[in-house]
């Protein structure tokens, strides 16, 4: 049971990083924090550095649950041929999403790569959301009803 709540975390702090990440482009604050990976004040920024921090901690957070979520179907001996893609998927995605999101800020916000790193969030929110609806489907599957 571990697998699908595992996935379910994952999902629900990638759609937060994607809310954040939204209201960030939005706002006109994907400039705030110039540098990468860290803000000028280093680990903990200030106050003017908060929002962007978040969203970065946030990201940092998601790729490791992401790939916690593809080591725990692998190992997984109940996990199907689906959810093992869709989580690898996942995982590459999401590698591709933190060096594109790096491009995007060391390109000062070229419209190009920000409709691109758009597109492929998109697609990474499809590939959690895939693996945890299969990770709950292995519950359904392996636990069978006593007489």
């Amino acid at each position: 049971m571990a697998i699908q709540y595992l996935a379910l975390t994952t999902l629900v702090v990638l759609y937060s990083l994607m809310f954040i990440g939204g209201y960030i482009s939005a706002a006109g604050l994907g400039l705030t924090c110039p540098e990468w990976p860290l803000c000028p004040n280093g680990v903990m920024p200030s106050e003017e550095y908060l929002i962007e921090w978040i969203h970065r901690t946030t990201a940092a957070t998601t790729g490791l649950l992401v790939i916690s979520t593809m080591i725990a179907s692998l190992i997984n001996k109940n996990s199907n041929l689906k959810i093992k893609i869709t989580s690898s998927l996942a995982t590459g995605l999401v590698i591709t999403q933190i060096t594109l999101g790096a491009l995007v800020i060391d390109t000062k916000l070229h419209a190009v790569l920000v409709a691109i790193h758009l597109g492929i969030g998109i697609w990474l929110f499809a590939m959690v959301l895939l693996t945890t609806l299969f990770a709950f489907r292995i519950s359904r599957i392996t636990v069978k009803p006593t007489a």
